[in-house]
Protein backbone atom coordinates (compact mmCIF):
# COMPACT_ATOMS: atom_id res chain seq x y z
CA UNK A 1 0.00 0.00 0.00
CA UNK A 2 1.38 3.38 -1.02
CA UNK A 3 1.58 6.65 0.86
CA UNK A 4 -0.92 9.46 1.12
CA UNK A 5 1.00 12.71 0.68
CA UNK A 6 0.03 16.25 1.67
CA UNK A 7 1.30 19.35 -0.14
CA UNK A 8 0.39 22.88 0.91
CA UNK A 9 0.22 25.70 -1.62
CA UNK A 10 -1.47 26.87 -4.78
CA UNK A 11 1.40 27.62 -7.15
CA UNK A 12 3.08 26.10 -10.19
CA UNK A 13 5.72 24.81 -7.76
CA UNK A 14 3.09 22.64 -6.04
CA UNK A 15 1.73 21.45 -9.40
CA UNK A 16 5.26 20.48 -10.54
CA UNK A 17 5.94 18.56 -7.33
CA UNK A 18 2.55 16.82 -7.45
CA UNK A 19 3.21 15.92 -11.11
CA UNK A 20 6.56 14.40 -10.16
CA UNK A 21 5.14 12.55 -7.14
CA UNK A 22 2.41 11.06 -9.33
CA UNK A 23 5.17 9.16 -11.19
CA UNK A 24 6.17 7.29 -8.02
CA UNK A 25 4.82 3.75 -7.53
CA UNK A 26 5.03 4.37 -3.77
CA UNK A 27 2.44 7.19 -3.81
CA UNK A 28 -1.25 6.32 -3.77
CA UNK A 29 -2.90 9.67 -3.13
CA UNK A 30 -1.79 13.31 -3.24
CA UNK A 31 -3.71 16.03 -1.42
CA UNK A 32 -3.01 19.69 -2.19
CA UNK A 33 -4.28 22.47 0.05
CA UNK A 34 -5.72 24.53 -1.54
CA UNK A 35 -4.24 23.72 -4.98
CA UNK A 36 -5.37 25.00 -8.37
CA UNK A 37 -6.85 23.72 -11.64
CA UNK A 38 -3.58 21.95 -12.50
CA UNK A 39 -3.10 20.15 -9.21
CA UNK A 40 -6.69 18.90 -9.47
CA UNK A 41 -5.58 16.87 -12.50
CA UNK A 42 -2.96 14.90 -10.54
CA UNK A 43 -4.36 14.91 -6.99
CA UNK A 44 -7.19 16.04 -4.75
CA UNK A 45 -7.51 19.69 -3.81
CA UNK A 46 -8.53 20.51 -0.24
CA UNK A 47 -10.25 23.83 0.65
CA UNK A 48 -7.75 24.76 3.38
CA UNK A 49 -5.48 27.83 3.31
CA UNK A 50 -1.71 27.58 3.94
CA UNK A 51 -1.77 29.56 7.18
CA UNK A 52 -4.67 27.61 8.69
CA UNK A 53 -2.49 25.22 10.68
CA UNK A 54 -5.37 23.77 12.70
CA UNK A 55 -7.30 23.16 9.49
CA UNK A 56 -4.32 21.51 7.80
CA UNK A 57 -3.72 19.17 10.73
CA UNK A 58 -7.41 18.29 10.84
CA UNK A 59 -7.50 17.62 7.08
CA UNK A 60 -4.34 15.49 7.22
CA UNK A 61 -5.84 13.29 9.92
CA UNK A 62 -9.23 13.07 8.21
CA UNK A 63 -7.68 11.88 4.93
CA UNK A 64 -5.20 9.45 6.47
CA UNK A 65 -2.13 11.39 5.33
CA UNK A 66 1.10 9.66 6.33
CA UNK A 67 3.65 11.99 4.68
CA UNK A 68 3.93 15.76 4.47
CA UNK A 69 6.25 17.29 1.88
CA UNK A 70 6.91 20.98 2.56
CA UNK A 71 6.97 23.11 -0.59
CA UNK A 72 6.07 26.74 0.24
CA UNK A 73 7.18 29.15 2.96
CA UNK A 74 4.13 30.00 5.08
CA UNK A 75 3.25 26.81 7.04
CA UNK A 76 6.64 25.91 8.54
CA UNK A 77 7.27 29.14 10.52
CA UNK A 78 3.77 28.65 11.95
CA UNK A 79 4.73 25.19 13.23
CA UNK A 80 3.00 22.82 10.81
CA UNK A 81 5.86 20.28 10.79
CA UNK A 82 5.97 20.31 14.60
CA UNK A 83 2.20 19.73 14.79
CA UNK A 84 2.09 16.97 12.18
CA UNK A 85 5.09 15.21 13.72
CA UNK A 86 3.29 15.21 17.07
CA UNK A 87 0.40 13.45 15.31
CA UNK A 88 2.74 10.72 14.04
CA UNK A 89 2.90 11.97 10.45
CA UNK A 90 6.34 11.75 8.82
CA UNK A 91 7.50 15.14 7.49
CA UNK A 92 10.01 16.38 4.96
CA UNK A 93 10.35 20.01 5.97
CA UNK A 94 11.87 22.22 8.66
CA UNK A 95 10.59 22.64 12.18
CA UNK A 96 9.46 26.08 13.32
CA UNK A 97 12.90 26.69 14.84
CA UNK A 98 14.78 25.64 11.70
CA UNK A 99 12.47 27.69 9.46
CA UNK A 100 13.89 30.86 11.04
CA UNK A 101 16.52 30.69 8.31
CA UNK A 102 13.83 32.17 6.06
CA UNK A 103 11.17 33.59 8.34
CA UNK A 104 13.58 36.06 9.99
CA UNK A 105 16.21 37.69 7.80
CA UNK A 106 17.53 39.34 10.95
CA UNK A 107 18.11 35.93 12.57
CA UNK A 108 19.54 34.36 9.41
CA UNK A 109 21.97 37.24 8.90
CA UNK A 110 23.25 36.83 12.45
CA UNK A 111 23.44 33.06 11.86
CA UNK A 112 25.65 33.57 8.81
CA UNK A 113 27.97 35.85 10.75
CA UNK A 114 28.21 33.33 13.61
CA UNK A 115 29.07 30.46 11.29
CA UNK A 116 31.39 32.15 8.83
CA UNK A 117 29.12 32.12 5.79
CA UNK A 118 29.90 34.94 3.36
CA UNK A 119 27.12 37.50 3.09
CA UNK A 120 26.67 41.24 2.67
CA UNK A 121 27.15 43.42 5.75
CA UNK A 122 23.83 44.60 7.19
CA UNK A 123 22.13 46.27 10.14
CA UNK A 124 18.64 45.58 11.42
CA UNK A 125 16.15 48.24 12.55
CA UNK A 126 12.72 48.13 14.13
CA UNK A 127 12.56 51.91 14.57
CA UNK A 128 11.81 53.92 11.44
CA UNK A 129 13.65 57.08 12.50
CA UNK A 130 16.76 55.14 13.48
CA UNK A 131 16.72 53.35 10.13
CA UNK A 132 16.43 56.69 8.29
CA UNK A 133 19.31 58.16 10.28
CA UNK A 134 21.49 55.18 9.42
CA UNK A 135 20.66 55.41 5.71
CA UNK A 136 21.52 59.11 5.71
CA UNK A 137 24.87 58.31 7.33
CA UNK A 138 25.82 56.10 4.36
CA UNK A 139 26.63 59.19 2.25
CA UNK A 140 24.47 58.17 -0.70
CA UNK A 141 26.04 54.71 -0.98
CA UNK A 142 23.92 52.07 -2.77
CA UNK A 143 22.20 49.61 -0.44
CA UNK A 144 19.38 47.06 -0.24
CA UNK A 145 16.37 47.38 2.07
CA UNK A 146 14.75 44.08 3.10
CA UNK A 147 11.75 43.26 5.22
CA UNK A 148 12.92 40.75 7.81
CA UNK A 149 9.82 38.56 7.66
CA UNK A 150 8.10 36.59 4.91
CA UNK A 151 6.84 38.69 2.00
CA UNK A 152 6.16 36.15 -0.77
CA UNK A 153 9.54 36.85 -2.34
CA UNK A 154 8.77 40.55 -2.83
CA UNK A 155 10.08 42.24 0.33
CA UNK A 156 13.39 43.43 -1.15
CA UNK A 157 14.13 46.87 -2.64
CA UNK A 158 17.46 47.61 -4.33
CA UNK A 159 18.44 51.24 -3.76
CA UNK A 160 20.89 53.40 -5.74
CA UNK A 161 21.41 55.95 -2.97
CA UNK A 162 19.91 57.81 0.00
CA UNK A 163 16.75 59.00 -1.74
CA UNK A 164 15.85 55.49 -2.94
CA UNK A 165 16.64 54.00 0.48
CA UNK A 166 14.46 56.50 2.36
CA UNK A 167 11.61 55.76 -0.03
CA UNK A 168 12.12 52.02 0.54
CA UNK A 169 11.98 52.50 4.32
CA UNK A 170 8.75 54.44 3.91
CA UNK A 171 7.28 51.63 1.77
CA UNK A 172 8.25 48.93 4.26
CA UNK A 173 7.83 50.61 7.65
CA UNK A 174 5.27 53.40 7.15
CA UNK A 175 3.06 52.35 4.25
CA UNK A 176 3.45 48.71 5.35
CA UNK A 177 3.40 47.38 1.79
CA UNK A 178 5.07 44.16 3.03
CA UNK A 179 2.75 43.79 6.01
CA UNK A 180 4.32 42.44 9.20
CA UNK A 181 7.45 41.52 7.22
CA UNK A 182 8.37 45.21 7.56
CA UNK A 183 8.20 45.27 11.37
CA UNK A 184 11.97 44.88 11.23
CA UNK A 185 14.05 45.81 8.20
CA UNK A 186 17.62 45.14 7.19
CA UNK A 187 19.68 47.82 5.49
CA UNK A 188 22.28 45.82 3.63
CA UNK A 189 25.41 46.48 1.62
CA UNK A 190 24.66 46.20 -2.09
CA UNK A 191 26.67 43.49 -3.83
CA UNK A 192 27.44 43.51 -7.54
CA UNK A 193 27.72 40.44 -9.72
CA UNK A 194 25.23 37.86 -10.99
CA UNK A 195 22.68 35.75 -9.15
CA UNK A 196 22.02 32.03 -9.10
CA UNK A 197 19.97 29.65 -6.99
CA UNK A 198 21.33 26.64 -5.11
CA UNK A 199 18.82 24.07 -3.83
CA UNK A 200 19.63 21.07 -1.68
CA UNK A 201 17.72 18.10 -0.28
CA UNK A 202 18.56 17.94 3.45
CA UNK A 203 17.96 15.38 6.20
CA UNK A 204 19.38 17.22 9.21
CA UNK A 205 22.88 15.81 8.71
CA UNK A 206 23.38 15.25 4.99
CA UNK A 207 22.73 17.63 2.10
CA UNK A 208 22.50 16.64 -1.57
CA UNK A 209 22.77 19.62 -3.89
CA UNK A 210 20.51 20.00 -6.91
CA UNK A 211 21.70 21.52 -10.20
CA UNK A 212 22.00 25.30 -10.06
CA UNK A 213 19.25 27.36 -11.66
CA UNK A 214 18.74 31.03 -12.52
CA UNK A 215 15.41 32.79 -12.11
CA UNK A 216 14.15 36.20 -13.21
CA UNK A 217 12.61 38.45 -10.56
CA UNK A 218 11.85 41.66 -12.47
CA UNK A 219 8.53 41.87 -14.27
CA UNK A 220 9.78 43.33 -17.55
CA UNK A 221 12.40 42.51 -20.17
CA UNK A 222 15.93 43.65 -19.45
CA UNK A 223 15.42 43.15 -15.70
CA UNK A 224 13.25 46.25 -15.47
CA UNK A 225 10.01 46.86 -13.63
CA UNK A 226 8.79 45.73 -10.23
CA UNK A 227 10.16 42.81 -8.27
CA UNK A 228 8.03 39.66 -8.53
CA UNK A 229 7.96 36.17 -7.15
CA UNK A 230 9.80 35.05 -10.32
CA UNK A 231 8.70 35.12 -13.97
CA UNK A 232 11.14 32.75 -15.66
CA UNK A 233 13.91 30.23 -15.01
CA UNK A 234 16.51 28.04 -16.63
CA UNK A 235 18.77 25.24 -15.43
CA UNK A 236 21.67 24.61 -15.41
CA UNK A 237 22.95 28.13 -14.78
CA UNK A 238 25.22 29.10 -17.66
CA UNK A 239 28.04 30.72 -15.68
CA UNK A 240 28.33 28.25 -12.80
CA UNK A 241 31.60 26.29 -12.87
CA UNK A 242 32.58 23.08 -11.12
CA UNK A 243 34.82 25.13 -8.81
CA UNK A 244 31.86 27.35 -7.82
CA UNK A 245 29.74 24.28 -7.08
CA UNK A 246 32.44 22.82 -4.84
CA UNK A 247 33.05 26.16 -3.12
CA UNK A 248 29.33 26.53 -2.46
CA UNK A 249 29.09 22.98 -1.13
CA UNK A 250 32.00 23.46 1.25
CA UNK A 251 31.57 27.08 2.35
CA UNK A 252 27.81 27.52 2.22
CA UNK A 253 25.79 24.29 2.26
CA UNK A 254 27.94 22.27 4.66
CA UNK A 255 28.47 25.23 7.00
CA UNK A 256 24.73 25.86 7.05
CA UNK A 257 23.95 22.24 7.90
CA UNK A 258 26.59 22.08 10.65
CA UNK A 259 25.59 25.50 11.95
CA UNK A 260 21.96 24.46 12.32
CA UNK A 261 23.04 21.37 14.26
CA UNK A 262 25.05 23.60 16.59
CA UNK A 263 22.03 25.92 16.93
CA UNK A 264 19.96 22.96 18.12
CA UNK A 265 17.68 23.03 15.07
CA UNK A 266 18.96 20.54 12.45
CA UNK A 267 17.58 21.39 9.03
CA UNK A 268 15.36 18.81 7.34
CA UNK A 269 13.70 19.71 4.06
CA UNK A 270 14.68 21.66 0.97
CA UNK A 271 17.20 24.42 1.61
CA UNK A 272 17.41 27.05 -1.09
CA UNK A 273 20.30 29.51 -1.01
CA UNK A 274 19.95 32.65 -3.09
CA UNK A 275 23.51 33.45 -4.14
CA UNK A 276 25.36 36.43 -5.59
CA UNK A 277 28.57 35.60 -7.44
CA UNK A 278 31.04 38.47 -7.21
CA UNK A 279 34.71 38.19 -8.25
CA UNK A 280 34.24 34.39 -8.51
CA UNK A 281 33.19 34.09 -4.87
CA UNK A 282 29.66 33.25 -3.74
CA UNK A 283 27.78 35.33 -1.18
CA UNK A 284 24.46 34.31 0.35
CA UNK A 285 21.81 36.91 -0.41
CA UNK A 286 19.16 35.04 1.54
CA UNK A 287 18.06 31.63 2.78
CA UNK A 288 14.79 30.02 1.76
CA UNK A 289 13.58 27.06 3.82
CA UNK A 290 11.60 25.46 0.98
CA UNK A 291 11.52 24.91 -2.78
CA UNK A 292 11.85 27.95 -5.04
CA UNK A 293 9.24 29.07 -7.55
CA UNK A 294 9.79 29.01 -10.56
CA UNK A 295 13.07 27.10 -10.05
CA UNK A 296 11.23 23.96 -8.94
CA UNK A 297 9.34 23.73 -12.22
CA UNK A 298 12.62 23.40 -14.12
CA UNK A 299 14.27 21.14 -11.54
CA UNK A 300 11.40 18.64 -11.48
CA UNK A 301 11.70 18.29 -15.26
CA UNK A 302 15.40 17.40 -14.84
CA UNK A 303 15.09 15.03 -11.86
CA UNK A 304 15.43 11.35 -12.84
CA UNK A 305 15.21 9.81 -9.37
CA UNK A 306 11.84 9.17 -7.71
CA UNK A 307 11.09 12.40 -5.77
CA UNK A 308 9.13 10.53 -3.12
CA UNK A 309 12.06 8.16 -2.51
CA UNK A 310 14.41 11.12 -2.00
CA UNK A 311 12.17 13.10 0.33
CA UNK A 312 10.95 10.07 2.30
CA UNK A 313 14.55 8.98 2.92
CA UNK A 314 15.50 12.51 3.97
CA UNK A 315 12.63 12.61 6.45
CA UNK A 316 14.13 9.48 8.04
CA UNK A 317 17.73 10.77 7.94
CA UNK A 318 18.58 8.19 5.24
CA UNK A 319 19.44 10.60 2.43
CA UNK A 320 22.93 9.12 2.17
CA UNK A 321 21.33 5.89 0.92
CA UNK A 322 19.79 7.51 -2.18
CA UNK A 323 21.55 8.00 -5.50
CA UNK A 324 19.96 11.26 -6.70
CA UNK A 325 20.29 11.46 -10.49
CA UNK A 326 19.56 14.30 -12.92
CA UNK A 327 18.98 14.48 -16.66
CA UNK A 328 21.75 16.14 -18.63
CA UNK A 329 19.14 18.04 -20.67
CA UNK A 330 18.61 21.70 -19.83
CA UNK A 331 15.19 23.08 -18.83
CA UNK A 332 13.69 26.52 -19.47
CA UNK A 333 10.48 27.80 -17.89
CA UNK A 334 8.52 30.88 -18.98
CA UNK A 335 5.83 32.27 -16.68
CA UNK A 336 2.64 33.58 -18.26
CA UNK A 337 1.31 36.38 -16.06
CA UNK A 338 -1.77 38.55 -15.86
CA UNK A 339 -0.93 42.00 -17.24
CA UNK A 340 -0.24 44.36 -14.34
CA UNK A 341 1.34 41.73 -12.09
CA UNK A 342 2.74 42.21 -9.44
CA UNK A 343 0.57 45.34 -8.96
CA UNK A 344 -3.10 45.30 -9.99
CA UNK A 345 -4.56 42.86 -12.49
CA UNK A 346 -7.90 41.32 -13.44
CA UNK A 347 -9.04 37.71 -12.99
CA UNK A 348 -11.45 35.31 -14.60
CA UNK A 349 -10.27 35.15 -18.23
CA UNK A 350 -10.67 31.85 -20.09
CA UNK A 351 -7.36 30.15 -20.95
CA UNK A 352 -7.18 28.61 -24.42
CA UNK A 353 -4.56 26.38 -26.03
CA UNK A 354 -3.62 24.21 -23.04
CA UNK A 355 -4.29 21.14 -25.18
CA UNK A 356 -2.09 22.45 -28.01
CA UNK A 357 1.32 22.10 -26.35
CA UNK A 358 3.82 19.41 -27.30
CA UNK A 359 3.54 16.16 -25.30
CA UNK A 360 7.05 16.54 -23.85
CA UNK A 361 6.38 20.12 -22.66
CA UNK A 362 4.75 20.66 -19.27
CA UNK A 363 2.39 23.48 -18.35
CA UNK A 364 2.34 23.93 -14.58
CA UNK A 365 -0.62 25.87 -13.21
CA UNK A 366 -0.43 28.62 -10.58
CA UNK A 367 -3.17 31.26 -10.73
CA UNK A 368 -5.89 29.09 -12.28
CA UNK A 369 -9.24 27.63 -11.33
CA UNK A 370 -12.02 25.69 -13.00
CA UNK A 371 -15.44 27.18 -13.63
CA UNK A 372 -18.31 26.39 -16.02
CA UNK A 373 -16.34 27.95 -18.90
CA UNK A 374 -13.25 25.78 -18.33
CA UNK A 375 -9.89 26.82 -16.86
CA UNK A 376 -9.72 30.54 -16.08
CA UNK A 377 -7.10 32.92 -14.69
CA UNK A 378 -7.10 33.34 -10.92
CA UNK A 379 -3.83 35.06 -10.01
CA UNK A 380 -0.87 37.16 -11.07
CA UNK A 381 1.39 34.29 -12.11
CA UNK A 382 -0.93 32.06 -14.13
CA UNK A 383 1.13 29.29 -15.79
CA UNK A 384 4.74 28.14 -16.17
CA UNK A 385 5.54 26.53 -19.51
CA UNK A 386 8.64 24.30 -19.18
CA UNK A 387 10.55 22.62 -21.99
CA UNK A 388 13.75 20.59 -22.03
CA UNK A 389 16.44 20.21 -24.65
CA UNK A 390 20.08 19.21 -25.13
CA UNK A 391 21.11 22.84 -24.60
CA UNK A 392 19.62 25.87 -22.86
CA UNK A 393 19.13 27.44 -26.30
CA UNK A 394 17.18 24.45 -27.60
CA UNK A 395 15.02 24.28 -24.48
CA UNK A 396 14.38 28.02 -24.72
CA UNK A 397 13.24 27.79 -28.35
CA UNK A 398 10.84 24.96 -27.52
CA UNK A 399 9.46 26.73 -24.45
CA UNK A 400 8.62 29.91 -26.37
CA UNK A 401 7.19 27.97 -29.30
CA UNK A 402 4.69 26.44 -26.88
CA UNK A 403 4.06 29.65 -24.95
CA UNK A 404 2.79 31.18 -28.19
CA UNK A 405 0.09 28.48 -28.41
CA UNK A 406 -1.58 29.52 -25.13
CA UNK A 407 -3.89 32.52 -25.02
CA UNK A 408 -5.91 34.49 -22.48
CA UNK A 409 -6.92 38.12 -22.23
CA UNK A 410 -4.20 40.34 -20.75
CA UNK A 411 -1.57 37.58 -20.96
CA UNK A 412 1.97 38.86 -20.48
CA UNK A 413 5.38 37.20 -20.37
CA UNK A 414 9.01 38.24 -20.60
CA UNK A 415 10.64 37.63 -23.98
CA UNK A 416 14.25 37.33 -22.69
CA UNK A 417 14.19 34.33 -20.35
CA UNK A 418 17.45 32.34 -20.61
CA UNK A 419 18.99 34.97 -22.89
CA UNK A 420 20.69 37.05 -20.18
Amino acid sequence: MGSKVLLVGMGAREHAIAWKLRQSPRVDEIFIAPGNAGTAMVGTNLPVQPKDIDGLVKAAKAHGVDFYLATMDDPQPLGLVDRLTAEGILCYGPTQAAARLESSKEWSKAFMVRHGIRTAAARAFSNYREACAYVESLNDAPCVVKGSGLAAGKGVIVCNGTRDALEALDIAMVRRDFGSAGDTVLVEQRLYGWETSCHAFCDGKTAVMMPFSSDYKRAQDGDKGLNTGGVGVYSPSKLVTADMVEQTRREVVERTMQGMIEEGAPFNGTLYHGLMVSADRTYVIEFNARFGDPETQALMMRLETDLFEVCHAAAQQRLHEIDVRWRTDAAVGVVLCSAGYPATYKLGYVIRGLDAVDPDVQVFHAGTKDDDRGVVTNGGRVLTVVATGPTVEAARAKAYDNVHRIEFTDAYYRKDIALV
